[in-house]
């Protein structure tokens, strides 16, 4: 009976793997959420590759940058990511010399850096360094200490999101929250608004599914289209695309002193916010900015290099936030990723396509 062949067919292997080992625990929580599935790790040094024995038993991978040879995968139905980008990976012949489905953890990123951003806006906004000075000190600094000059709220304010992808879409939807317009700016038009949908990994209750936050969309790849973007007289803009040749310095002096003019002179000067990568942008013409006061400030949570060396000016810039590469940490982060493989699994079994799946030739 064909119940009964199902049943003696061998389970299908998830290999997850890894650069330090799983917790028990975790092997534990990862195997009762797959039930289905043999689930094994494996601790490997960063980009060595999986050894042919655990990558030709694997039928599904887990993995930030182990990747199995080609002639060990033919029976591989899709390596999962870890990460959001794969652009660590590409040169790897499994992208070139495959057509294994590879997918990315785009959207699990979404809430924390999201939550990191506002709040770098509100301890600049709210003067939450001052505060928290007078707290250590045991000083009452209440409006007779000066604490009220330049803070403010964020109504009414123009955020510009350069990259509306899943976590420029949660920014978008906590700013709206706030009271805050948001301008959204993609690298092709989206003119329709199935064109502005998100159809990649959303956690529940989070992002803008159908785009409809924005007040207005923006698109280009060209300066010109940029700058016409940077010109609408935004209060904050976000940095929340990927990092290409084409957007490499992609903001610089220029740039920065356009942003600032379009503001006009009421209020304070736009404020920054990088969650991209350090070279989007050039760096010593942001120090100028900042210094000369384009910027009201900057929130980093990436530098060029990184780490950023102890001796470097960037530190004590005026008015920057910088944090270490962090913003996307969580305890939440390695569960909703394998959410997107316990979703893909289904999919894959039903023949349909899947989530965040990447687009061979696309570069990110």
């Amino acid at each position: 009976n064909k119940m009964g062949d199902a049943a003696l067919a061998p389970k299908e292997h998830l290999l997850i793997t890894f650069m330090r080992d799983l917790a028990p625990d975790q092997l534990e929580e990862i195997k009762a959420k797959f039930p289905g599935l043999e689930v094994s790790s494996v601790t490997l040094k960063r980009g060595e590759d999986i050894p042919s024995e655990l990558a030709k038993k694997a039928s599904y991978i887990v993995t930030f940058t182990n990747l199995p040879k080609p002639e060990d995968s033919e029976n591989i139905k899709f390596i999962h990511f870890l990460s959001a980008g794969l652009d660590h990976a590409i040169q790897h012949p499994i992208f070139k010399e495959t057509a294994i489905p590879l997918t990315s953890s785009s959207g699990v990123h979404a809430p924390p850096i999201a939550e990191w951003t506002v709040m770098n806006w509100l301890v600049h906004t709210r003067k939450y360094a001052y505060m928290y000075e007078g707290q250590k000190k045991h000083e009452w600094r209440d409006g007779n200490s000066g604490y009220f000059q330049g803070v403010h709220d964020q109504v009414g304010k123009r955020v510009g999101i350069l990259g509306y992808g899943s976590i420029g879409r949660q920014i978008g939807r906590v700013s709206q929250a706030l009271g805050m317009k948001v301008y959204a700016y993609t690298a092709s038009p989206r003119p329709t608004p199935s064109s502005r949908h998100d159809n990649g990994f959303i956690v529940p209750n989070t992002g803008d599914k159908e785009g409809t936050i924005p007040v207005s969309w923006h698109h280009g790849t060209d300066r010109a289209s940029i700058r016409e973007f940077l010109a609408l007289g935004l209060d904050h803009l976000v940095i929340s695309l990927p990092l290409t040749p084409q957007t490499t310095h992609l903001l610089g002096a220029e740039e920065f002193a356009l942003l600032a003019a379009s503001q006009g002179s009421k209020g304070a000067k736009p404020y920054l916010t990088n969650i991209s990568r350090g070279k989007v942008l050039d760096q010593e013409a942001l120090i100028g900015a900042l210094k000369s006061g384009d910027l009201s400030g900057a929130a980093l949570d990436v530098t060029d290099p990184e780490p950023l060396p102890a001796g470097h000016p960037l530190w004590d810039a005026p008015n920057v936030q910088i944090s270490p590469h962090v913003s996307s940490s969580g305890v939440e982060y390695f569960p909703r990723s394998l959410d997107i493989v316990k979703e893909n699994v289904g999919r894959i079994t039903r023949g349909e396509e899947l989530l965040n799946v990447y687009k061979r030739g696309k570069g990110y």
